[in-house]
């Protein structure tokens, strides 16, 4: 099955790319911003006055590579200390729900995120990097949030 899986997510990115955006901010800011998979969100937020506030804005599509990009930024970018997850949710993967799931549990001796509903919740960074993650960054839930102004206000 895992070969079948593969073989669908190779189509998938063939037939339908998802270019995977993230724009840089200011590299003093304590704050980071993922938009999920609210692609006008993340544009929104990337050409408005809200990018002088955050580090970082992207978009989080998949609950294993994706959260492992996040969790190495994190450990690489140690200034970033609160991370606003907002958006609408990626249907199927539940992206943002297992990285909620990760924060509060961590992963099992499989890799995998406990008590996550994703279909693949697989990580490869290491336990250490998770650890920093759950110690040193705070997780804002707006999950379904795609209100500009609601998000603006958690951040100036």
């Amino acid at each position: 099955m895992n070969s079948l899986e593969n073989m669908i997510g190779v189509l998938c990115k063939v037939i339908l790319p998802i270019p995977e955006e993230s724009y840089q901010g200011n590299p003093d800011s304590t704050i980071a911003v993922c938009t999920l998979s609210s692609l006008d969100l993340l544009k929104k937020i990337a050409n408005s006055d809200i990018l002088q506030h955050i580090s970082i804005v992207g978009r989080l599509l998949s609950e294993n590579k994706g959260i492992d990009l996040i969790i190495r930024h994190v450990n690489q970018n140690k200034k970033i200390k609160t991370i606003i997850v907002c958006g609408k949710e990626v249907w199927g993967h539940k992206a943002g729900h297992s990285l909620f799931k990760l924060y509060k549990n961590g992963i099992d001796n499989n890799r995998r995120i406990i008590n996550s509903n994703s279909p693949d919740p697989f990580l490869t960074v290491t336990k250490s990097q998770i650890t920093y993650f759950q110690n040193e960054i705070t997780l804002v839930n707006m999950i379904n949030e795609t209100n500009f102004s609601k998000i603006k206000q958690k951040i100036i």
